[in-house]
């Protein structure tokens, strides 16, 4: 195994390499078996040393007298503030090497917070389940190493290290292999935008791995026009990608990311760095709207234009994020549909531009979804979809999404219309506990629900445990669990036969109003059928009129019509018609 740019890496002779980039330190030693063994200190502010480190030995560097854990460690025992740990990523035993994806226009996707779900032992445990219920893939939300237990992971300060609490890197590789065993993807959130507020001892000692110039909500940002900083990101997609065969990656927030050419830089590394012939799959979360990382670098892009459109003209909220799509949320979801992105261009409820026409990109550059972390976490008190709207409603729209050209996500216990919420949480301590409590109720302060200092006061502690064990799914082993995973594995087997087939090549014909708050949405798939949905959140029947050759795939509805044409309220329609 060759030696790493970053951290510790075994070699065949028996030594483990340490390396270091430490520009703003004078001397750096590796603390082994209570002995320090001093670096050597090469140009640029790169420390390296080769000496005798089993497996599974801690070690920790010490910086001008102080210690700190490796922030490219492989593990960690304990948390972030304790030792790190040499790890071999060769040494465990794949059982499906065969393994080389699915194609993406097969995903079917569920998001997953390995903690609330007990660990990676507990979700390979559920894996067995995850497929019968239809998901092709599933996405955890970020595993790199945290402060203390409980985290939604998007504060993790070594993303080397998989989350200790969580278990060990071979049971995360065990995950993954039995994932592959079942046919199913295994995608990874991984955070390039920041390192959270805790645990980060790099500004200490490499404080140019930061940008003083350009803050960002998490504090100064990352500087990506640094070699050693883009290098250590590189190493950790490939990383994922290569030994923890992860299917895909999800980047959080790239709108944040500066230049973005380290972006496109990455892209190409990953698909030049691994195998030919297998199929990995680059996700984006970019609140900038912009295609032009789709159109060769990047696979699909999480489409938060369309969930905020769909949670609008469902729930009548106006608040919030809500605000830009809550005057016109039909006109809004349709073109959504027709053309991806809602904003192109066009100006905020605040006045700002945002976006550029993506009516070029294919639908399956786009992630659909009704809800996921964010959404649901992101309410005070962490309400589902589901307690939100009727369940003729949220049925129709999880059809709606499950049946369209776009790839869909879905949240976990969505299949078995989990109603259980899904909080904010930390596990800080002292001031800093704190700060992320009141900030907390402060930021709901405008919220009109929220305006009362007493109602603000009843928002869960993100830090108490309770918040966390809140969070978790429950209600899942019900008859009535049984009977909705069967209704969603319908709408999973519905789509796979007669939509996914056509996804290549597939393009939108637009999108219509049917009536009041209806619309219909048309694609022409790319073996030339034509694809289309009915979907109602009026009050009223209404009637559709699909072409004479139309064959019905599906009708959600709490009261069919009696004709074959009828809409009733709060439904979902949705048919395929032969080429032409």
């Amino acid at each position: 195994m060759a030696a790493a740019s970053w951290g510790a890496s075994p070699l065949p002779s028996g030594m483990t390499e340490f390396r270091l980039w430490a520009p703003a330190a004078g001397e750096v030693t590796v603390a082994l078996e209570g002995a320090h063994v001093p670096m050597r200190a090469l140009r640029h502010g790169v420390f390296v040393l080769r000496t005798k480190a089993a497996v599974g030995e801690g070690y920790r560097f010490r910086i001008d007298g102080v210690d700190a854990p490796d922030p490219a460690a492989r593990a960690q025992l304990g948390d972030v503030h304790g030792p790190s740990l040499v790890v071999d990523q060769g040494s465990y035993t794949w059982h499906h090497d065969g393994w080389r994806g699915r194609p993406w226009r097969e995903a079917v996707i569920c998001e997953i917070h390995v903690g609330c779900m007990g660990g990676f032992e507990a979700v390979t445990r559920q894996l067995p389940q995850l497929r019968d219920a239809g998901y092709t893939a599933i996405e955890l939300m970020p595993v790199g190493e945290f402060p203390g237990n409980r985290n939604w992971g998007y504060d993790g300060v070594l993303p080397f290290a998989p989350e200790a609490s969580y278990g060990t890197p071979d049971q995360l590789k065990a995950l993954v292999d039995g994932a592959h065993g079942l046919g199913m993807m295994v995608l990874l959130d991984v955070v390039y935008n920041h390192l959270g507020p805790s645990g980060n001892a790099l500004p200490r000692y490499a404080p140019l791995f930061f940008r003083a110039d350009t803050p960002t909500p998490w504090g100064p940002a990352i500087d990506f026009r640094r070699a050693r900083v883009r290098e250590f990101f590189v190493d950790n997609a490939l990383m994922w990608l290569r030994d923890y065969r992860f299917d895909g990656l999800r980047l959080d927030a790239v709108h944040t990311i500066h230049p973005a050419s380290f972006l496109y830089d990455l892209a190409t590394r990953i698909r030049n760095g691994l195998p030919s012939g297998r199929h990995v799959h680059l996700l984006l979360e970019n609140e900038r709207n912009d295609p032009r990382l789709l159109e060769d670098a990047y696979t699909a892009q999480w489409n938060d234009d369309g969930h905020n459109a769909l949670h609008a003209l469902l729930t009548g909220e106006r608040e919030g994020y809500y605000a830009d799509f809550a005057r016109r949320p039909l006109e809004h979801t349709m073109r959504m549909l027709a053309e991806g992105f809602v904003y192109q261009g066009q100006r905020d409820y605040q006045g700002r531009r945002r976006g550029r026409p993506s009516d070029g990109l294919a639908p399956d550059a786009f992630v659909l979804f009704l809800q996921n972390h964010d959404q649901i976490g992101n309410r005070p008190l962490g309400d589902r979809l589901i307690t939100l709207i009727p369940r003729e409603r949220w049925r129709a729209a999880m059809a709606l999404v499950a049946l369209c050209p776009m790839i869909p996500m879905f949240f976990m216990g969505d299949e078995w219309a989990c109603d259980t919420p899904f909080l904010y949480f930390t596990d800080y301590h002292g001031e800093l506990a704190s700060q992320v409590r009141e900030g907390r109720r402060n930021e709901f302060a405008a919220f009109s629900g929220f305006s009362d200092p007493a109602r603000r006061a009843a928002i869960p502690d993100p830090n108490a445990r309770a918040t966390f064990e809140a969070s978790r799914p429950q209600g899942g082993d019900t008859a009535a669990a049984a009977t909705m995973r069967r209704w969603f594995r319908h709408l999973v087997d519905m789509r796979m036969q007669h939509l996914v087939p056509g996804i290549p090549g597939c393009h939108a014909l637009g999108c219509a109003l049917l009536g009041g708050r209806a619309l219909v949405a048309r694609w022409r798939l790319g073996d030339g059928a034509l694809w289309s949905l009915a979907f109602n959140v009026g009050d009223s029947n209404l009637r559709y009129k699909p072409g004479p050759y139309a064959v019905r795939i599906h009708l959600e509805a709490a009261q069919p019509g009696m004709l074959e044409d009828e809409l009733p309220p709060d439904s979902l329609a949705a048919w395929r018609e032969p080429p032409p």
